[in-house]
């Protein structure tokens, strides 16, 4: 564990890989179009919903990357989280004549339709941020493996933990929804990080809490876990929504620095609970480079390159990354040749000393 702790704290010094790289490379791969083609191009660039920092920081590196290689990427979604949203938008990119969809999903399997008509049409699918059917899209932009995810949160907590509570904490999950993807693989290893390294201790709520992604909803469900629990050490928030309205219910409730607070979110929208001491650790990945790689995959695939499991593929600014098997995410995932997982290189814990690094 202190291993571990030493790794995280030395991650937050290191500065973000986007834009720090070099010129552009051509797109490798068994075959594929080249750099004059890329204005034929168009990928549809999806988040769960518009107006959340996260997908919006994603949009920057999606807009950043389209710029510089050369192909059009259109920022498309909706306010709310929803299946019916999402089909929405994906129906429409179709009937626009995207050439690519890159999309980060609010289901793992409540697009299927919409994605096989999508793939009938001739549209290559790329995800980003969380997953959909492994064998509905070609390639996912995994922030990193469940067991990294979940140990980083649980990790995160410990270490503000006061020697009296190391083996003893009583905390809940507070997060977007029990069918989002990533988050719920996240929270599932970290139970079970938990029950082998701190088997003392205590969930106060076993079924979670749920926010779906709503600013006012995830403000009001924090409120009721401080409410519900008043002897609670520890709240985590594995989503960007989460996060930032379980802060504002312990501010709202005079409970800031009382009770640790901890999860994922951008740093430009934690910013100011960092400060004020609501929360003085939290963690990410640099989502402009998630959502840059997302988009750029999706354009590799659209002009004409193909893949295998255990191909590396380079990206401009980013660098080369390696095809990992779906089973890097899930045991049980489906395999096949041409559908895989691409890891994000690194991920960051942001504090007061280093917050002010970062803007996205």
């Amino acid at each position: 564990m202190r291993r571990f702790l030493l790794v995280l704290l030395a991650l937050v010094m290191v500065v973000s890989m986007f834009g720090c790289g070099g010129g552009a490379q051509a797109p490798s791969g068994e075959s594929g179009g080249d750099a004059s083609d890329a204005s034929d191009i168009s990928v549809a660039f999806i988040p769960k919903l518009t107006g959340n920092s996260f997908f919006e920081s994603a949009n920057l590196g999606a807009q950043d990357i389209a710029a510089q290689v050369g192909f059009e990427c259109v920022f498309t979604g909706n306010p709310e989280a929803s299946v019916a949203n999402q089909v929405q938008v994906i129906n429409s990119a179709v009937q626009q004549g995207f050439s690519a969809l890159a999309i980060s999903s609010v289901t793992p399997d409540g697009l299927n339709n919409a994605l096989k008509a999508a793939k009938d049409a001739g549209v290559k699918i790329v995800c980003w941020d969380s997953d959909v059917q492994n064998d509905m899209r070609s390639l996912h932009v995994a922030q990193g493996t469940p067991e990294q995810l979940g140990e980083m949160l649980v990790e995160m907590v410990a270490m503000q933990l006061p020697e009296d509570k190391k083996d003893s904490a009583k905390y809940v999950w507070h997060y977007s929804s029990a069918t989002v993807t990533d988050q719920n693989s996240w929270q599932v290893a970290g139970e079970n990080y938990i029950k082998a390294t701190y088997p003392g201790w205590v969930n106060l709520a076993p079924d979670n809490y749920y926010s779906d992604q709503d600013a006012e909803k995830a403000v009001s469900v924090g409120e009721s876990i401080l409410k519900s629990h008043p002897d609670i050490d520890a709240i985590i928030c594995n989503d960007s929504t989460a996060l930032p309205g379980q802060a504002q219910a312990a501010e709202n409730l005079g409970l800031s620095g009382k009770v640790i607070v901890t999860g994922f979110c951008t740093p430009n929208g934690m910013r100011d609970f960092v400060k004020n001491g609501t929360v003085p650790v939290f963690g990410l990945w640099d989502c402009k480079v998630q959502g840059a790689m997302g988009a750029y995959l999706a354009y590799w695939l659209a002009a004409g390159n193909t893949f295998k499991v255990g191909d590396k593929i380079d990206i401009p600014s980013i660098g080369q990354v390696e095809v990992l098997p779906n089973t890097v995410l899930d045991p049980k995932a489906y395999t096949a040749d041409d559908s895989g997982v691409v890891l994000l290189p690194e991920r960051t814990i942001f504090t007061k000393d280093n917050i002010d690094d970062y803007n996205f």
